[in-house]
């Protein structure tokens, strides 16, 4: 995992409510071991037409095209329980998901995955989704080490995160390497202790 301290980026607008996992990544999707390729799966039944890609799908118009931030409503993940959920996200390029709520299982699997879930309040959400609606280009800040975003307007709404989740994805590690950092401590408490 990359480390996550801030990020300056577009953001794709898709204020839906109760997104389920199955919405994000397509259970036919699950047979997937290797989240190489996982990303184009994305919202696999939204963005495609029986056609091909669907224009009209903010993923695939032409303002939301390299955005890093997915702007999303309350009770995003809920569902089942998949990992390949945030590994679709992260494939595709996004590195942080606004709502106004997450679904448990989802927020711990996005967290342990380098996917960081930003929970806003409502009215801050909604200040934003106007700044957004108003201007389909503008860029947010995501600051984790001070845990808030930065809007368009340069308002800026705090986010909770979990101080070790948080830790964690600022150093850029998952939960195997934390512990693999602390090999010398433990290497020498066994020793002692042994």
């Amino acid at each position: 995992m990359q480390p996550f301290t801030r990020l300056t980026s577009r953001v794709a607008v898709l204020p839906v409510d109760d997104v389920d996992t199955d919405q994000v990544i397509p259970a036919r999707f699950l047979k997937i071991t290797d989240k190489v390729g996982l990303g184009d799966k994305l919202f696999a039944d939204w963005r495609r037409a029986p056609s091909g890609d669907d224009p009209g799908f903010v993923l695939d118009r032409p303002e939301t095209r390299g955005a890093r931030v997915l702007f999303v409503g309350r009770n995003f993940g809920c569902g089942s329980s998949r990992e390949h959920a945030p590994w679709a996200l992260c494939g595709w390029g996004f590195a942080a998901v606004v709502a106004t709520s997450f679904a448990d299982i989802f927020r711990t699997n996005a967290l342990k995955n380098g996917l960081l879930p930003v929970a806003l309040d409502e009215v801050a959400h909604a200040h934003l989704r106007a700044l957004l609606d108003a201007d389909p280009r503008a860029e947010v800040t995501v600051d984790l080490e001070a845990c808030v975003l930065r809007m368009p307007d340069g308002r800026e709404a705090s986010f909770p995160i979990d101080g070790f989740a948080r830790r964690c994805l600022l150093a850029g590690i998952d939960e195997l390497g934390y512990l693999s950092s602390l090999d010398k401590d433990i290497s020498r408490w066994e020793a002692e202790h042994g």
